[in-house]
C-alpha cells in the first residue's frame, strides 16, 4: 500500500458524519489527559526521588527518531502546500486560506499533527525515569500546545497552516538532534542554540501571524475568532518569553560565567 493510498483511505474515513462527533469528545478528553499527565509528573519525580534512574538510552533512540521520521514527513507534505498558496496566491491566502483543512494530502498531516500532541507527552516520561532536570517550559508547553490543538482543530480556524508547519519543521530538527544525543553521537552546542533560536522565531512568527488573523478577520477576508485569537496570541506570547530566558539561561548566561572564570 502506497503513502498515497494509505492518506486517501484515512481521509474517506474522516470525511464520516462521526469524524465531528469522535472530535468532539477528544477535546473533552483534552482535560482528561493534561491532568493525568500533570499527575504523572508530580507523582513520577516523587516515586523516582529514593530510586536509582534508568538508563533507557536505546528506546530513547528510538522514541526520537521515530518521531524526528514522522515530524520530517509532517514538515515536507504541509511545507510543500503552503509554499505552493504562498508563491501561487499570496501571503494573505496562505494565512486564511482554509483549504490547508480539506487538502487531499495536507488534510491528513493537519489531523495526524492534532493527534500527535497526546504521545508527545511521552517526551516527559524519558526525562522523570532518567532523573533529568524538569523545567516549566517543557511540561506547560506540552499540556497548551495539546489543549488549543485539540480545541481549534474542528473550527479550521484561519493560520492553522502556519501554525503546523512551523511546528513541524522546528521538530523535526529537534528530534533529530535528541535522537543523534541519546545514540551517543557528540553534536555541537551551536546546534543546540539553532534549536533555541528556531523556537523562538517560531512563536514570533506565530505572534505576527496571529495579528494578520485578526486585521484581515475585521474586513471579514479570515475564518476565525476573537476568543481563539486572543488564547493563542497569549499561549505564543508565554512561549516567546519563556523561550527567550532559557536561551538566556542556558547559553548567555553560562558562556559569560565561562568568560568571567578564564
Amino acid at each position: 500500500m502506497t503513502m498515497i493510498t494509505f492518506i486517501e483511505i484515512v481521509n474517506r474515513w474522516m470525511d464520516v458524519s462521526t469524524f465531528y462527533q469522535q472530535l468532539i469528545k477528544r477535546r473533552k478528553k483534552s482535560f482528561l489527559f493534561s491532568a493525568l499527565y500533570a499527575a504523572f509528573i508530580f507523582g513520577g519525580r516523587h516515586l523516582m526521588n529514593k530510586r536509582a534512574k534508568f538508563e533507557l538510552r536505546k528506546p530513547l533512540v528510538l522514541w526520537s527518531l521515530t518521531l524526528a521520521v514522522f515530524s520530517i514527513f509532517g514538515a515536507l507534505r504541509t511545507g510543500a502546500y503552503m509554499v505552493y498558496i504562498l508563491m501561487t496566491k499570496g501571503l494573505k491566502q496562505s494565512v486564511c486560506d482554509q483549504s490547508f483543512y480539506n487538502g487531499p494530502v495536507s488534510k491528513f498531516w493537519a489531523y495526524a499533527f492534532v493527534l500527535s500532541k497526546a504521545p508527545e507527552l511521552g517526551d516527559t516520561i524519558f526525562i522523570i525515569l532518567r532523573k533529568q532536570k524538569l523545567i516549566f517550559l517543557h511540561w506547560y508547553h506540552h499540556i497548551t500546545v495539546l489543549l488549543y490543538s485539540w480545541y481549534s482543530y474542528k473550527d479550521m480556524v484561519a493560520g492553522g497552516g502556519w501554525f503546523m508547519t512551523m511546528n513541524y519543521s522546528v521538530h523535526a530538527v529537534m528530534y533529530s538532534y535528541y535522537a543523534l544525543r541519546a545514540a551517543g553521537f557528540r553534536v555541537s552546542r551551536k546546534f543546540a542554540m539553532f534549536i533555541t533560536l528556531s523556537q523562538i522565531t517560531q512563536m514570533l512568527m506565530g505572534c505576527v501571524v496571529n495579528y494578520l488573523v485578526f486585521y484581515w478577520m475585521q474586513h471579514d477576508q479570515c475564518h476565525s475568532h476573537f476568543q481563539n485569537i486572543f488564547w493563542s496570541s497569549l499561549m505564543y506570547l508565554s512561549y516567546l518569553v519563556l523561550f527567550c530566558h532559557f536561551f538566556f539561561e542556558a547559553y548567555i548566561g553560562k558562556m559569560r560565567k565561562t568568560t568571567k572564570a578564564e
